[in-house]
Order: C-alpha cells, then sequence, then structure tokens
C-alpha cells in the first residue's frame, strides 16, 4: 500500500472530491505541514476565514499524527536544496516546501500537492503527484 506525504496546499483543499479521489488510502502529514496549519488562524485577517482555518486545524489534528522533522529529514533537506539549486532555482523562496519535501524523501514516501510547480527539481529525489 502506498502512503501519501499531503503538502500544505491539499489539506487545505482535503474536502473537494475531486482531492480525495487523487489520494491513496493511507495519507501523513508533516510536522512542517502541521506547523503552517498551526499559524494558519493567526495569519487570517477576516473572522470566517480565522474559523474555517481552526476548524481545518482541528479536523487534520484529530485525524493525522504529523511526522516529526527528524535527522534523517535534516540530511535529506541537504539534498533536497542541492537538487534545487542544480535546477537553477532559488531554496530560500520556498523554505516550507522543500523540509515537507525533504521529509517525504526521508520516509521515502510520495509527495501530494496541488502546487508541483513549487517542486521543480526535485523529481529524480521525491516522487511528487499533483492532485
Amino acid at each position: 500500500m502506498t502512503t501519501g506525504l499531503l503538502d500544505t496546499s491539499v489539506v487545505i483543499d482535503w474536502d473537494d472530491p475531486a482531492v480525495q479521489r487523487a489520494l491513496p488510502a493511507s495519507v501523513s502529514i508533516s510536522a512542517i505541514t502541521f506547523a503552517e496549519l498551526a499559524a494558519g488562524p493567526i495569519l487570517a485577517s477576516a473572522i470566517t476565514e480565522r474559523s474555517a482555518r481552526q476548524a481545518r486545524l482541528q479536523q487534520v489534528e484529530a485525524t493525522l499524527e504529523p511526522i516529526p522533522f527528524d535527522a534523517a529529514a535534516a540530511r535529506s533537506f541537504a539534498l533536497v536544496v542541492a537538487s534545487v539549486a542544480a535546477s537553477g532555482r532559488r531554496h530560500r523562496s520556498r523554505m516550507a516546501d522543500l523540509l515537507i519535501a525533504a521529509t517525504a524523501h526521508a520516509h521515502g514516501l510520495t509527495l501530494y500537492t496541488r502546487n508541483p510547480d513549487d517542486f521543480m527539481g526535485l523529481e529524480r529525489l521525491v516522487d511528487i503527484v499533483a492532485v
């Protein structure tokens, strides 16, 4: 069975039926995605958006245990940054995405994203599925 690591973009659109159909039966998130989701309600300017983001955070918290960013992911991060730099792209502008990709690489997980362009240059390291 394939386990997929969900990028933050997928978690945000989790309730979209098209997203649901594209995901494997077993999914997980990284601690980085969880951190982005935790910041979401604080950063929302409208109360309705703040409420929606808080609801998503609570849904994810009740459903998934985040994979920690550990020493293996830190070592993978070096490979991810090197791969992005070799492709001529800047790594600093998409730091969270690259930390998520490093988590996928370290754990041998396929990465599911709504924004595949954010992961260009990593195709040799991580299987990336556009949702």
